[in-house]
């Protein structure tokens, strides 16, 4: 397999596009899947990484934000390798997918950057997004996708 150098953003638990285990979800344990970023370039000095869902009814729902990560290490499962922002949930740390109806996507979204980031826990993604300028040598994205399981009779 050719390797092109270019960012990438994988996990063991699901594909790009496939289906998250439930156990990530609020169905599950809500614990945050394994993820590996890989091809991260040189000078790389930290990771930042924005979980979000754009089929959230009232707009783009933010699921994690977290950056100053070790790019030396893999994001574990049940883990917060970096300093957490306030997610959608308005808690830090994890939120996994909960969608209210239907299929949602969920955007795992990594950024390669060149300096450690000058922010405190609990800040806005757009606060971090501010940050992010001028800072990111390369991206990546894996995409998984979720419906939730439990089926609600009414009537």
């Amino acid at each position: 397999m050719a390797n092109n150098n270019q960012l990438k953003l994988i996990s063991i638990v699901f594909s790009h596009n496939g289906h998250i285990p439930p156990k990530y979800t609020c169905e599950g344990e809500n614990i945050n899947p394994p993820l590996e970023v890989e091809n991260i370039p040189d000078g790389t000095k930290t990771l930042a990484l924005i979980v979000e869902d754009p089929d959230a009814p009232r707009g783009v729902f933010t699921h994690w934000i977290m950056w100053n990560i070790s790019p030396n290490d893999a994001i574990t499962e049940r883990s917060n390798p970096g300093i957490s922002g306030t997610n959608s949930f308005g808690k830090t740390g994890y939120g996994g997918p909960c969608p209210p109806s239907g299929e949602h996507r969920y955007f795992f979204r990594v950024f390669a950057l060149d300096d450690e980031l000058d922010l405190v826990a609990g800040v806005t993604k757009e606060e971090l997004l501010d940050a992010l300028k001028g800072h990111i040598l390369a991206s990546a994205e894996l995409m998984g996708v979720y419906q939730k399981h439990k089926h609600v009779v009414i009537g």
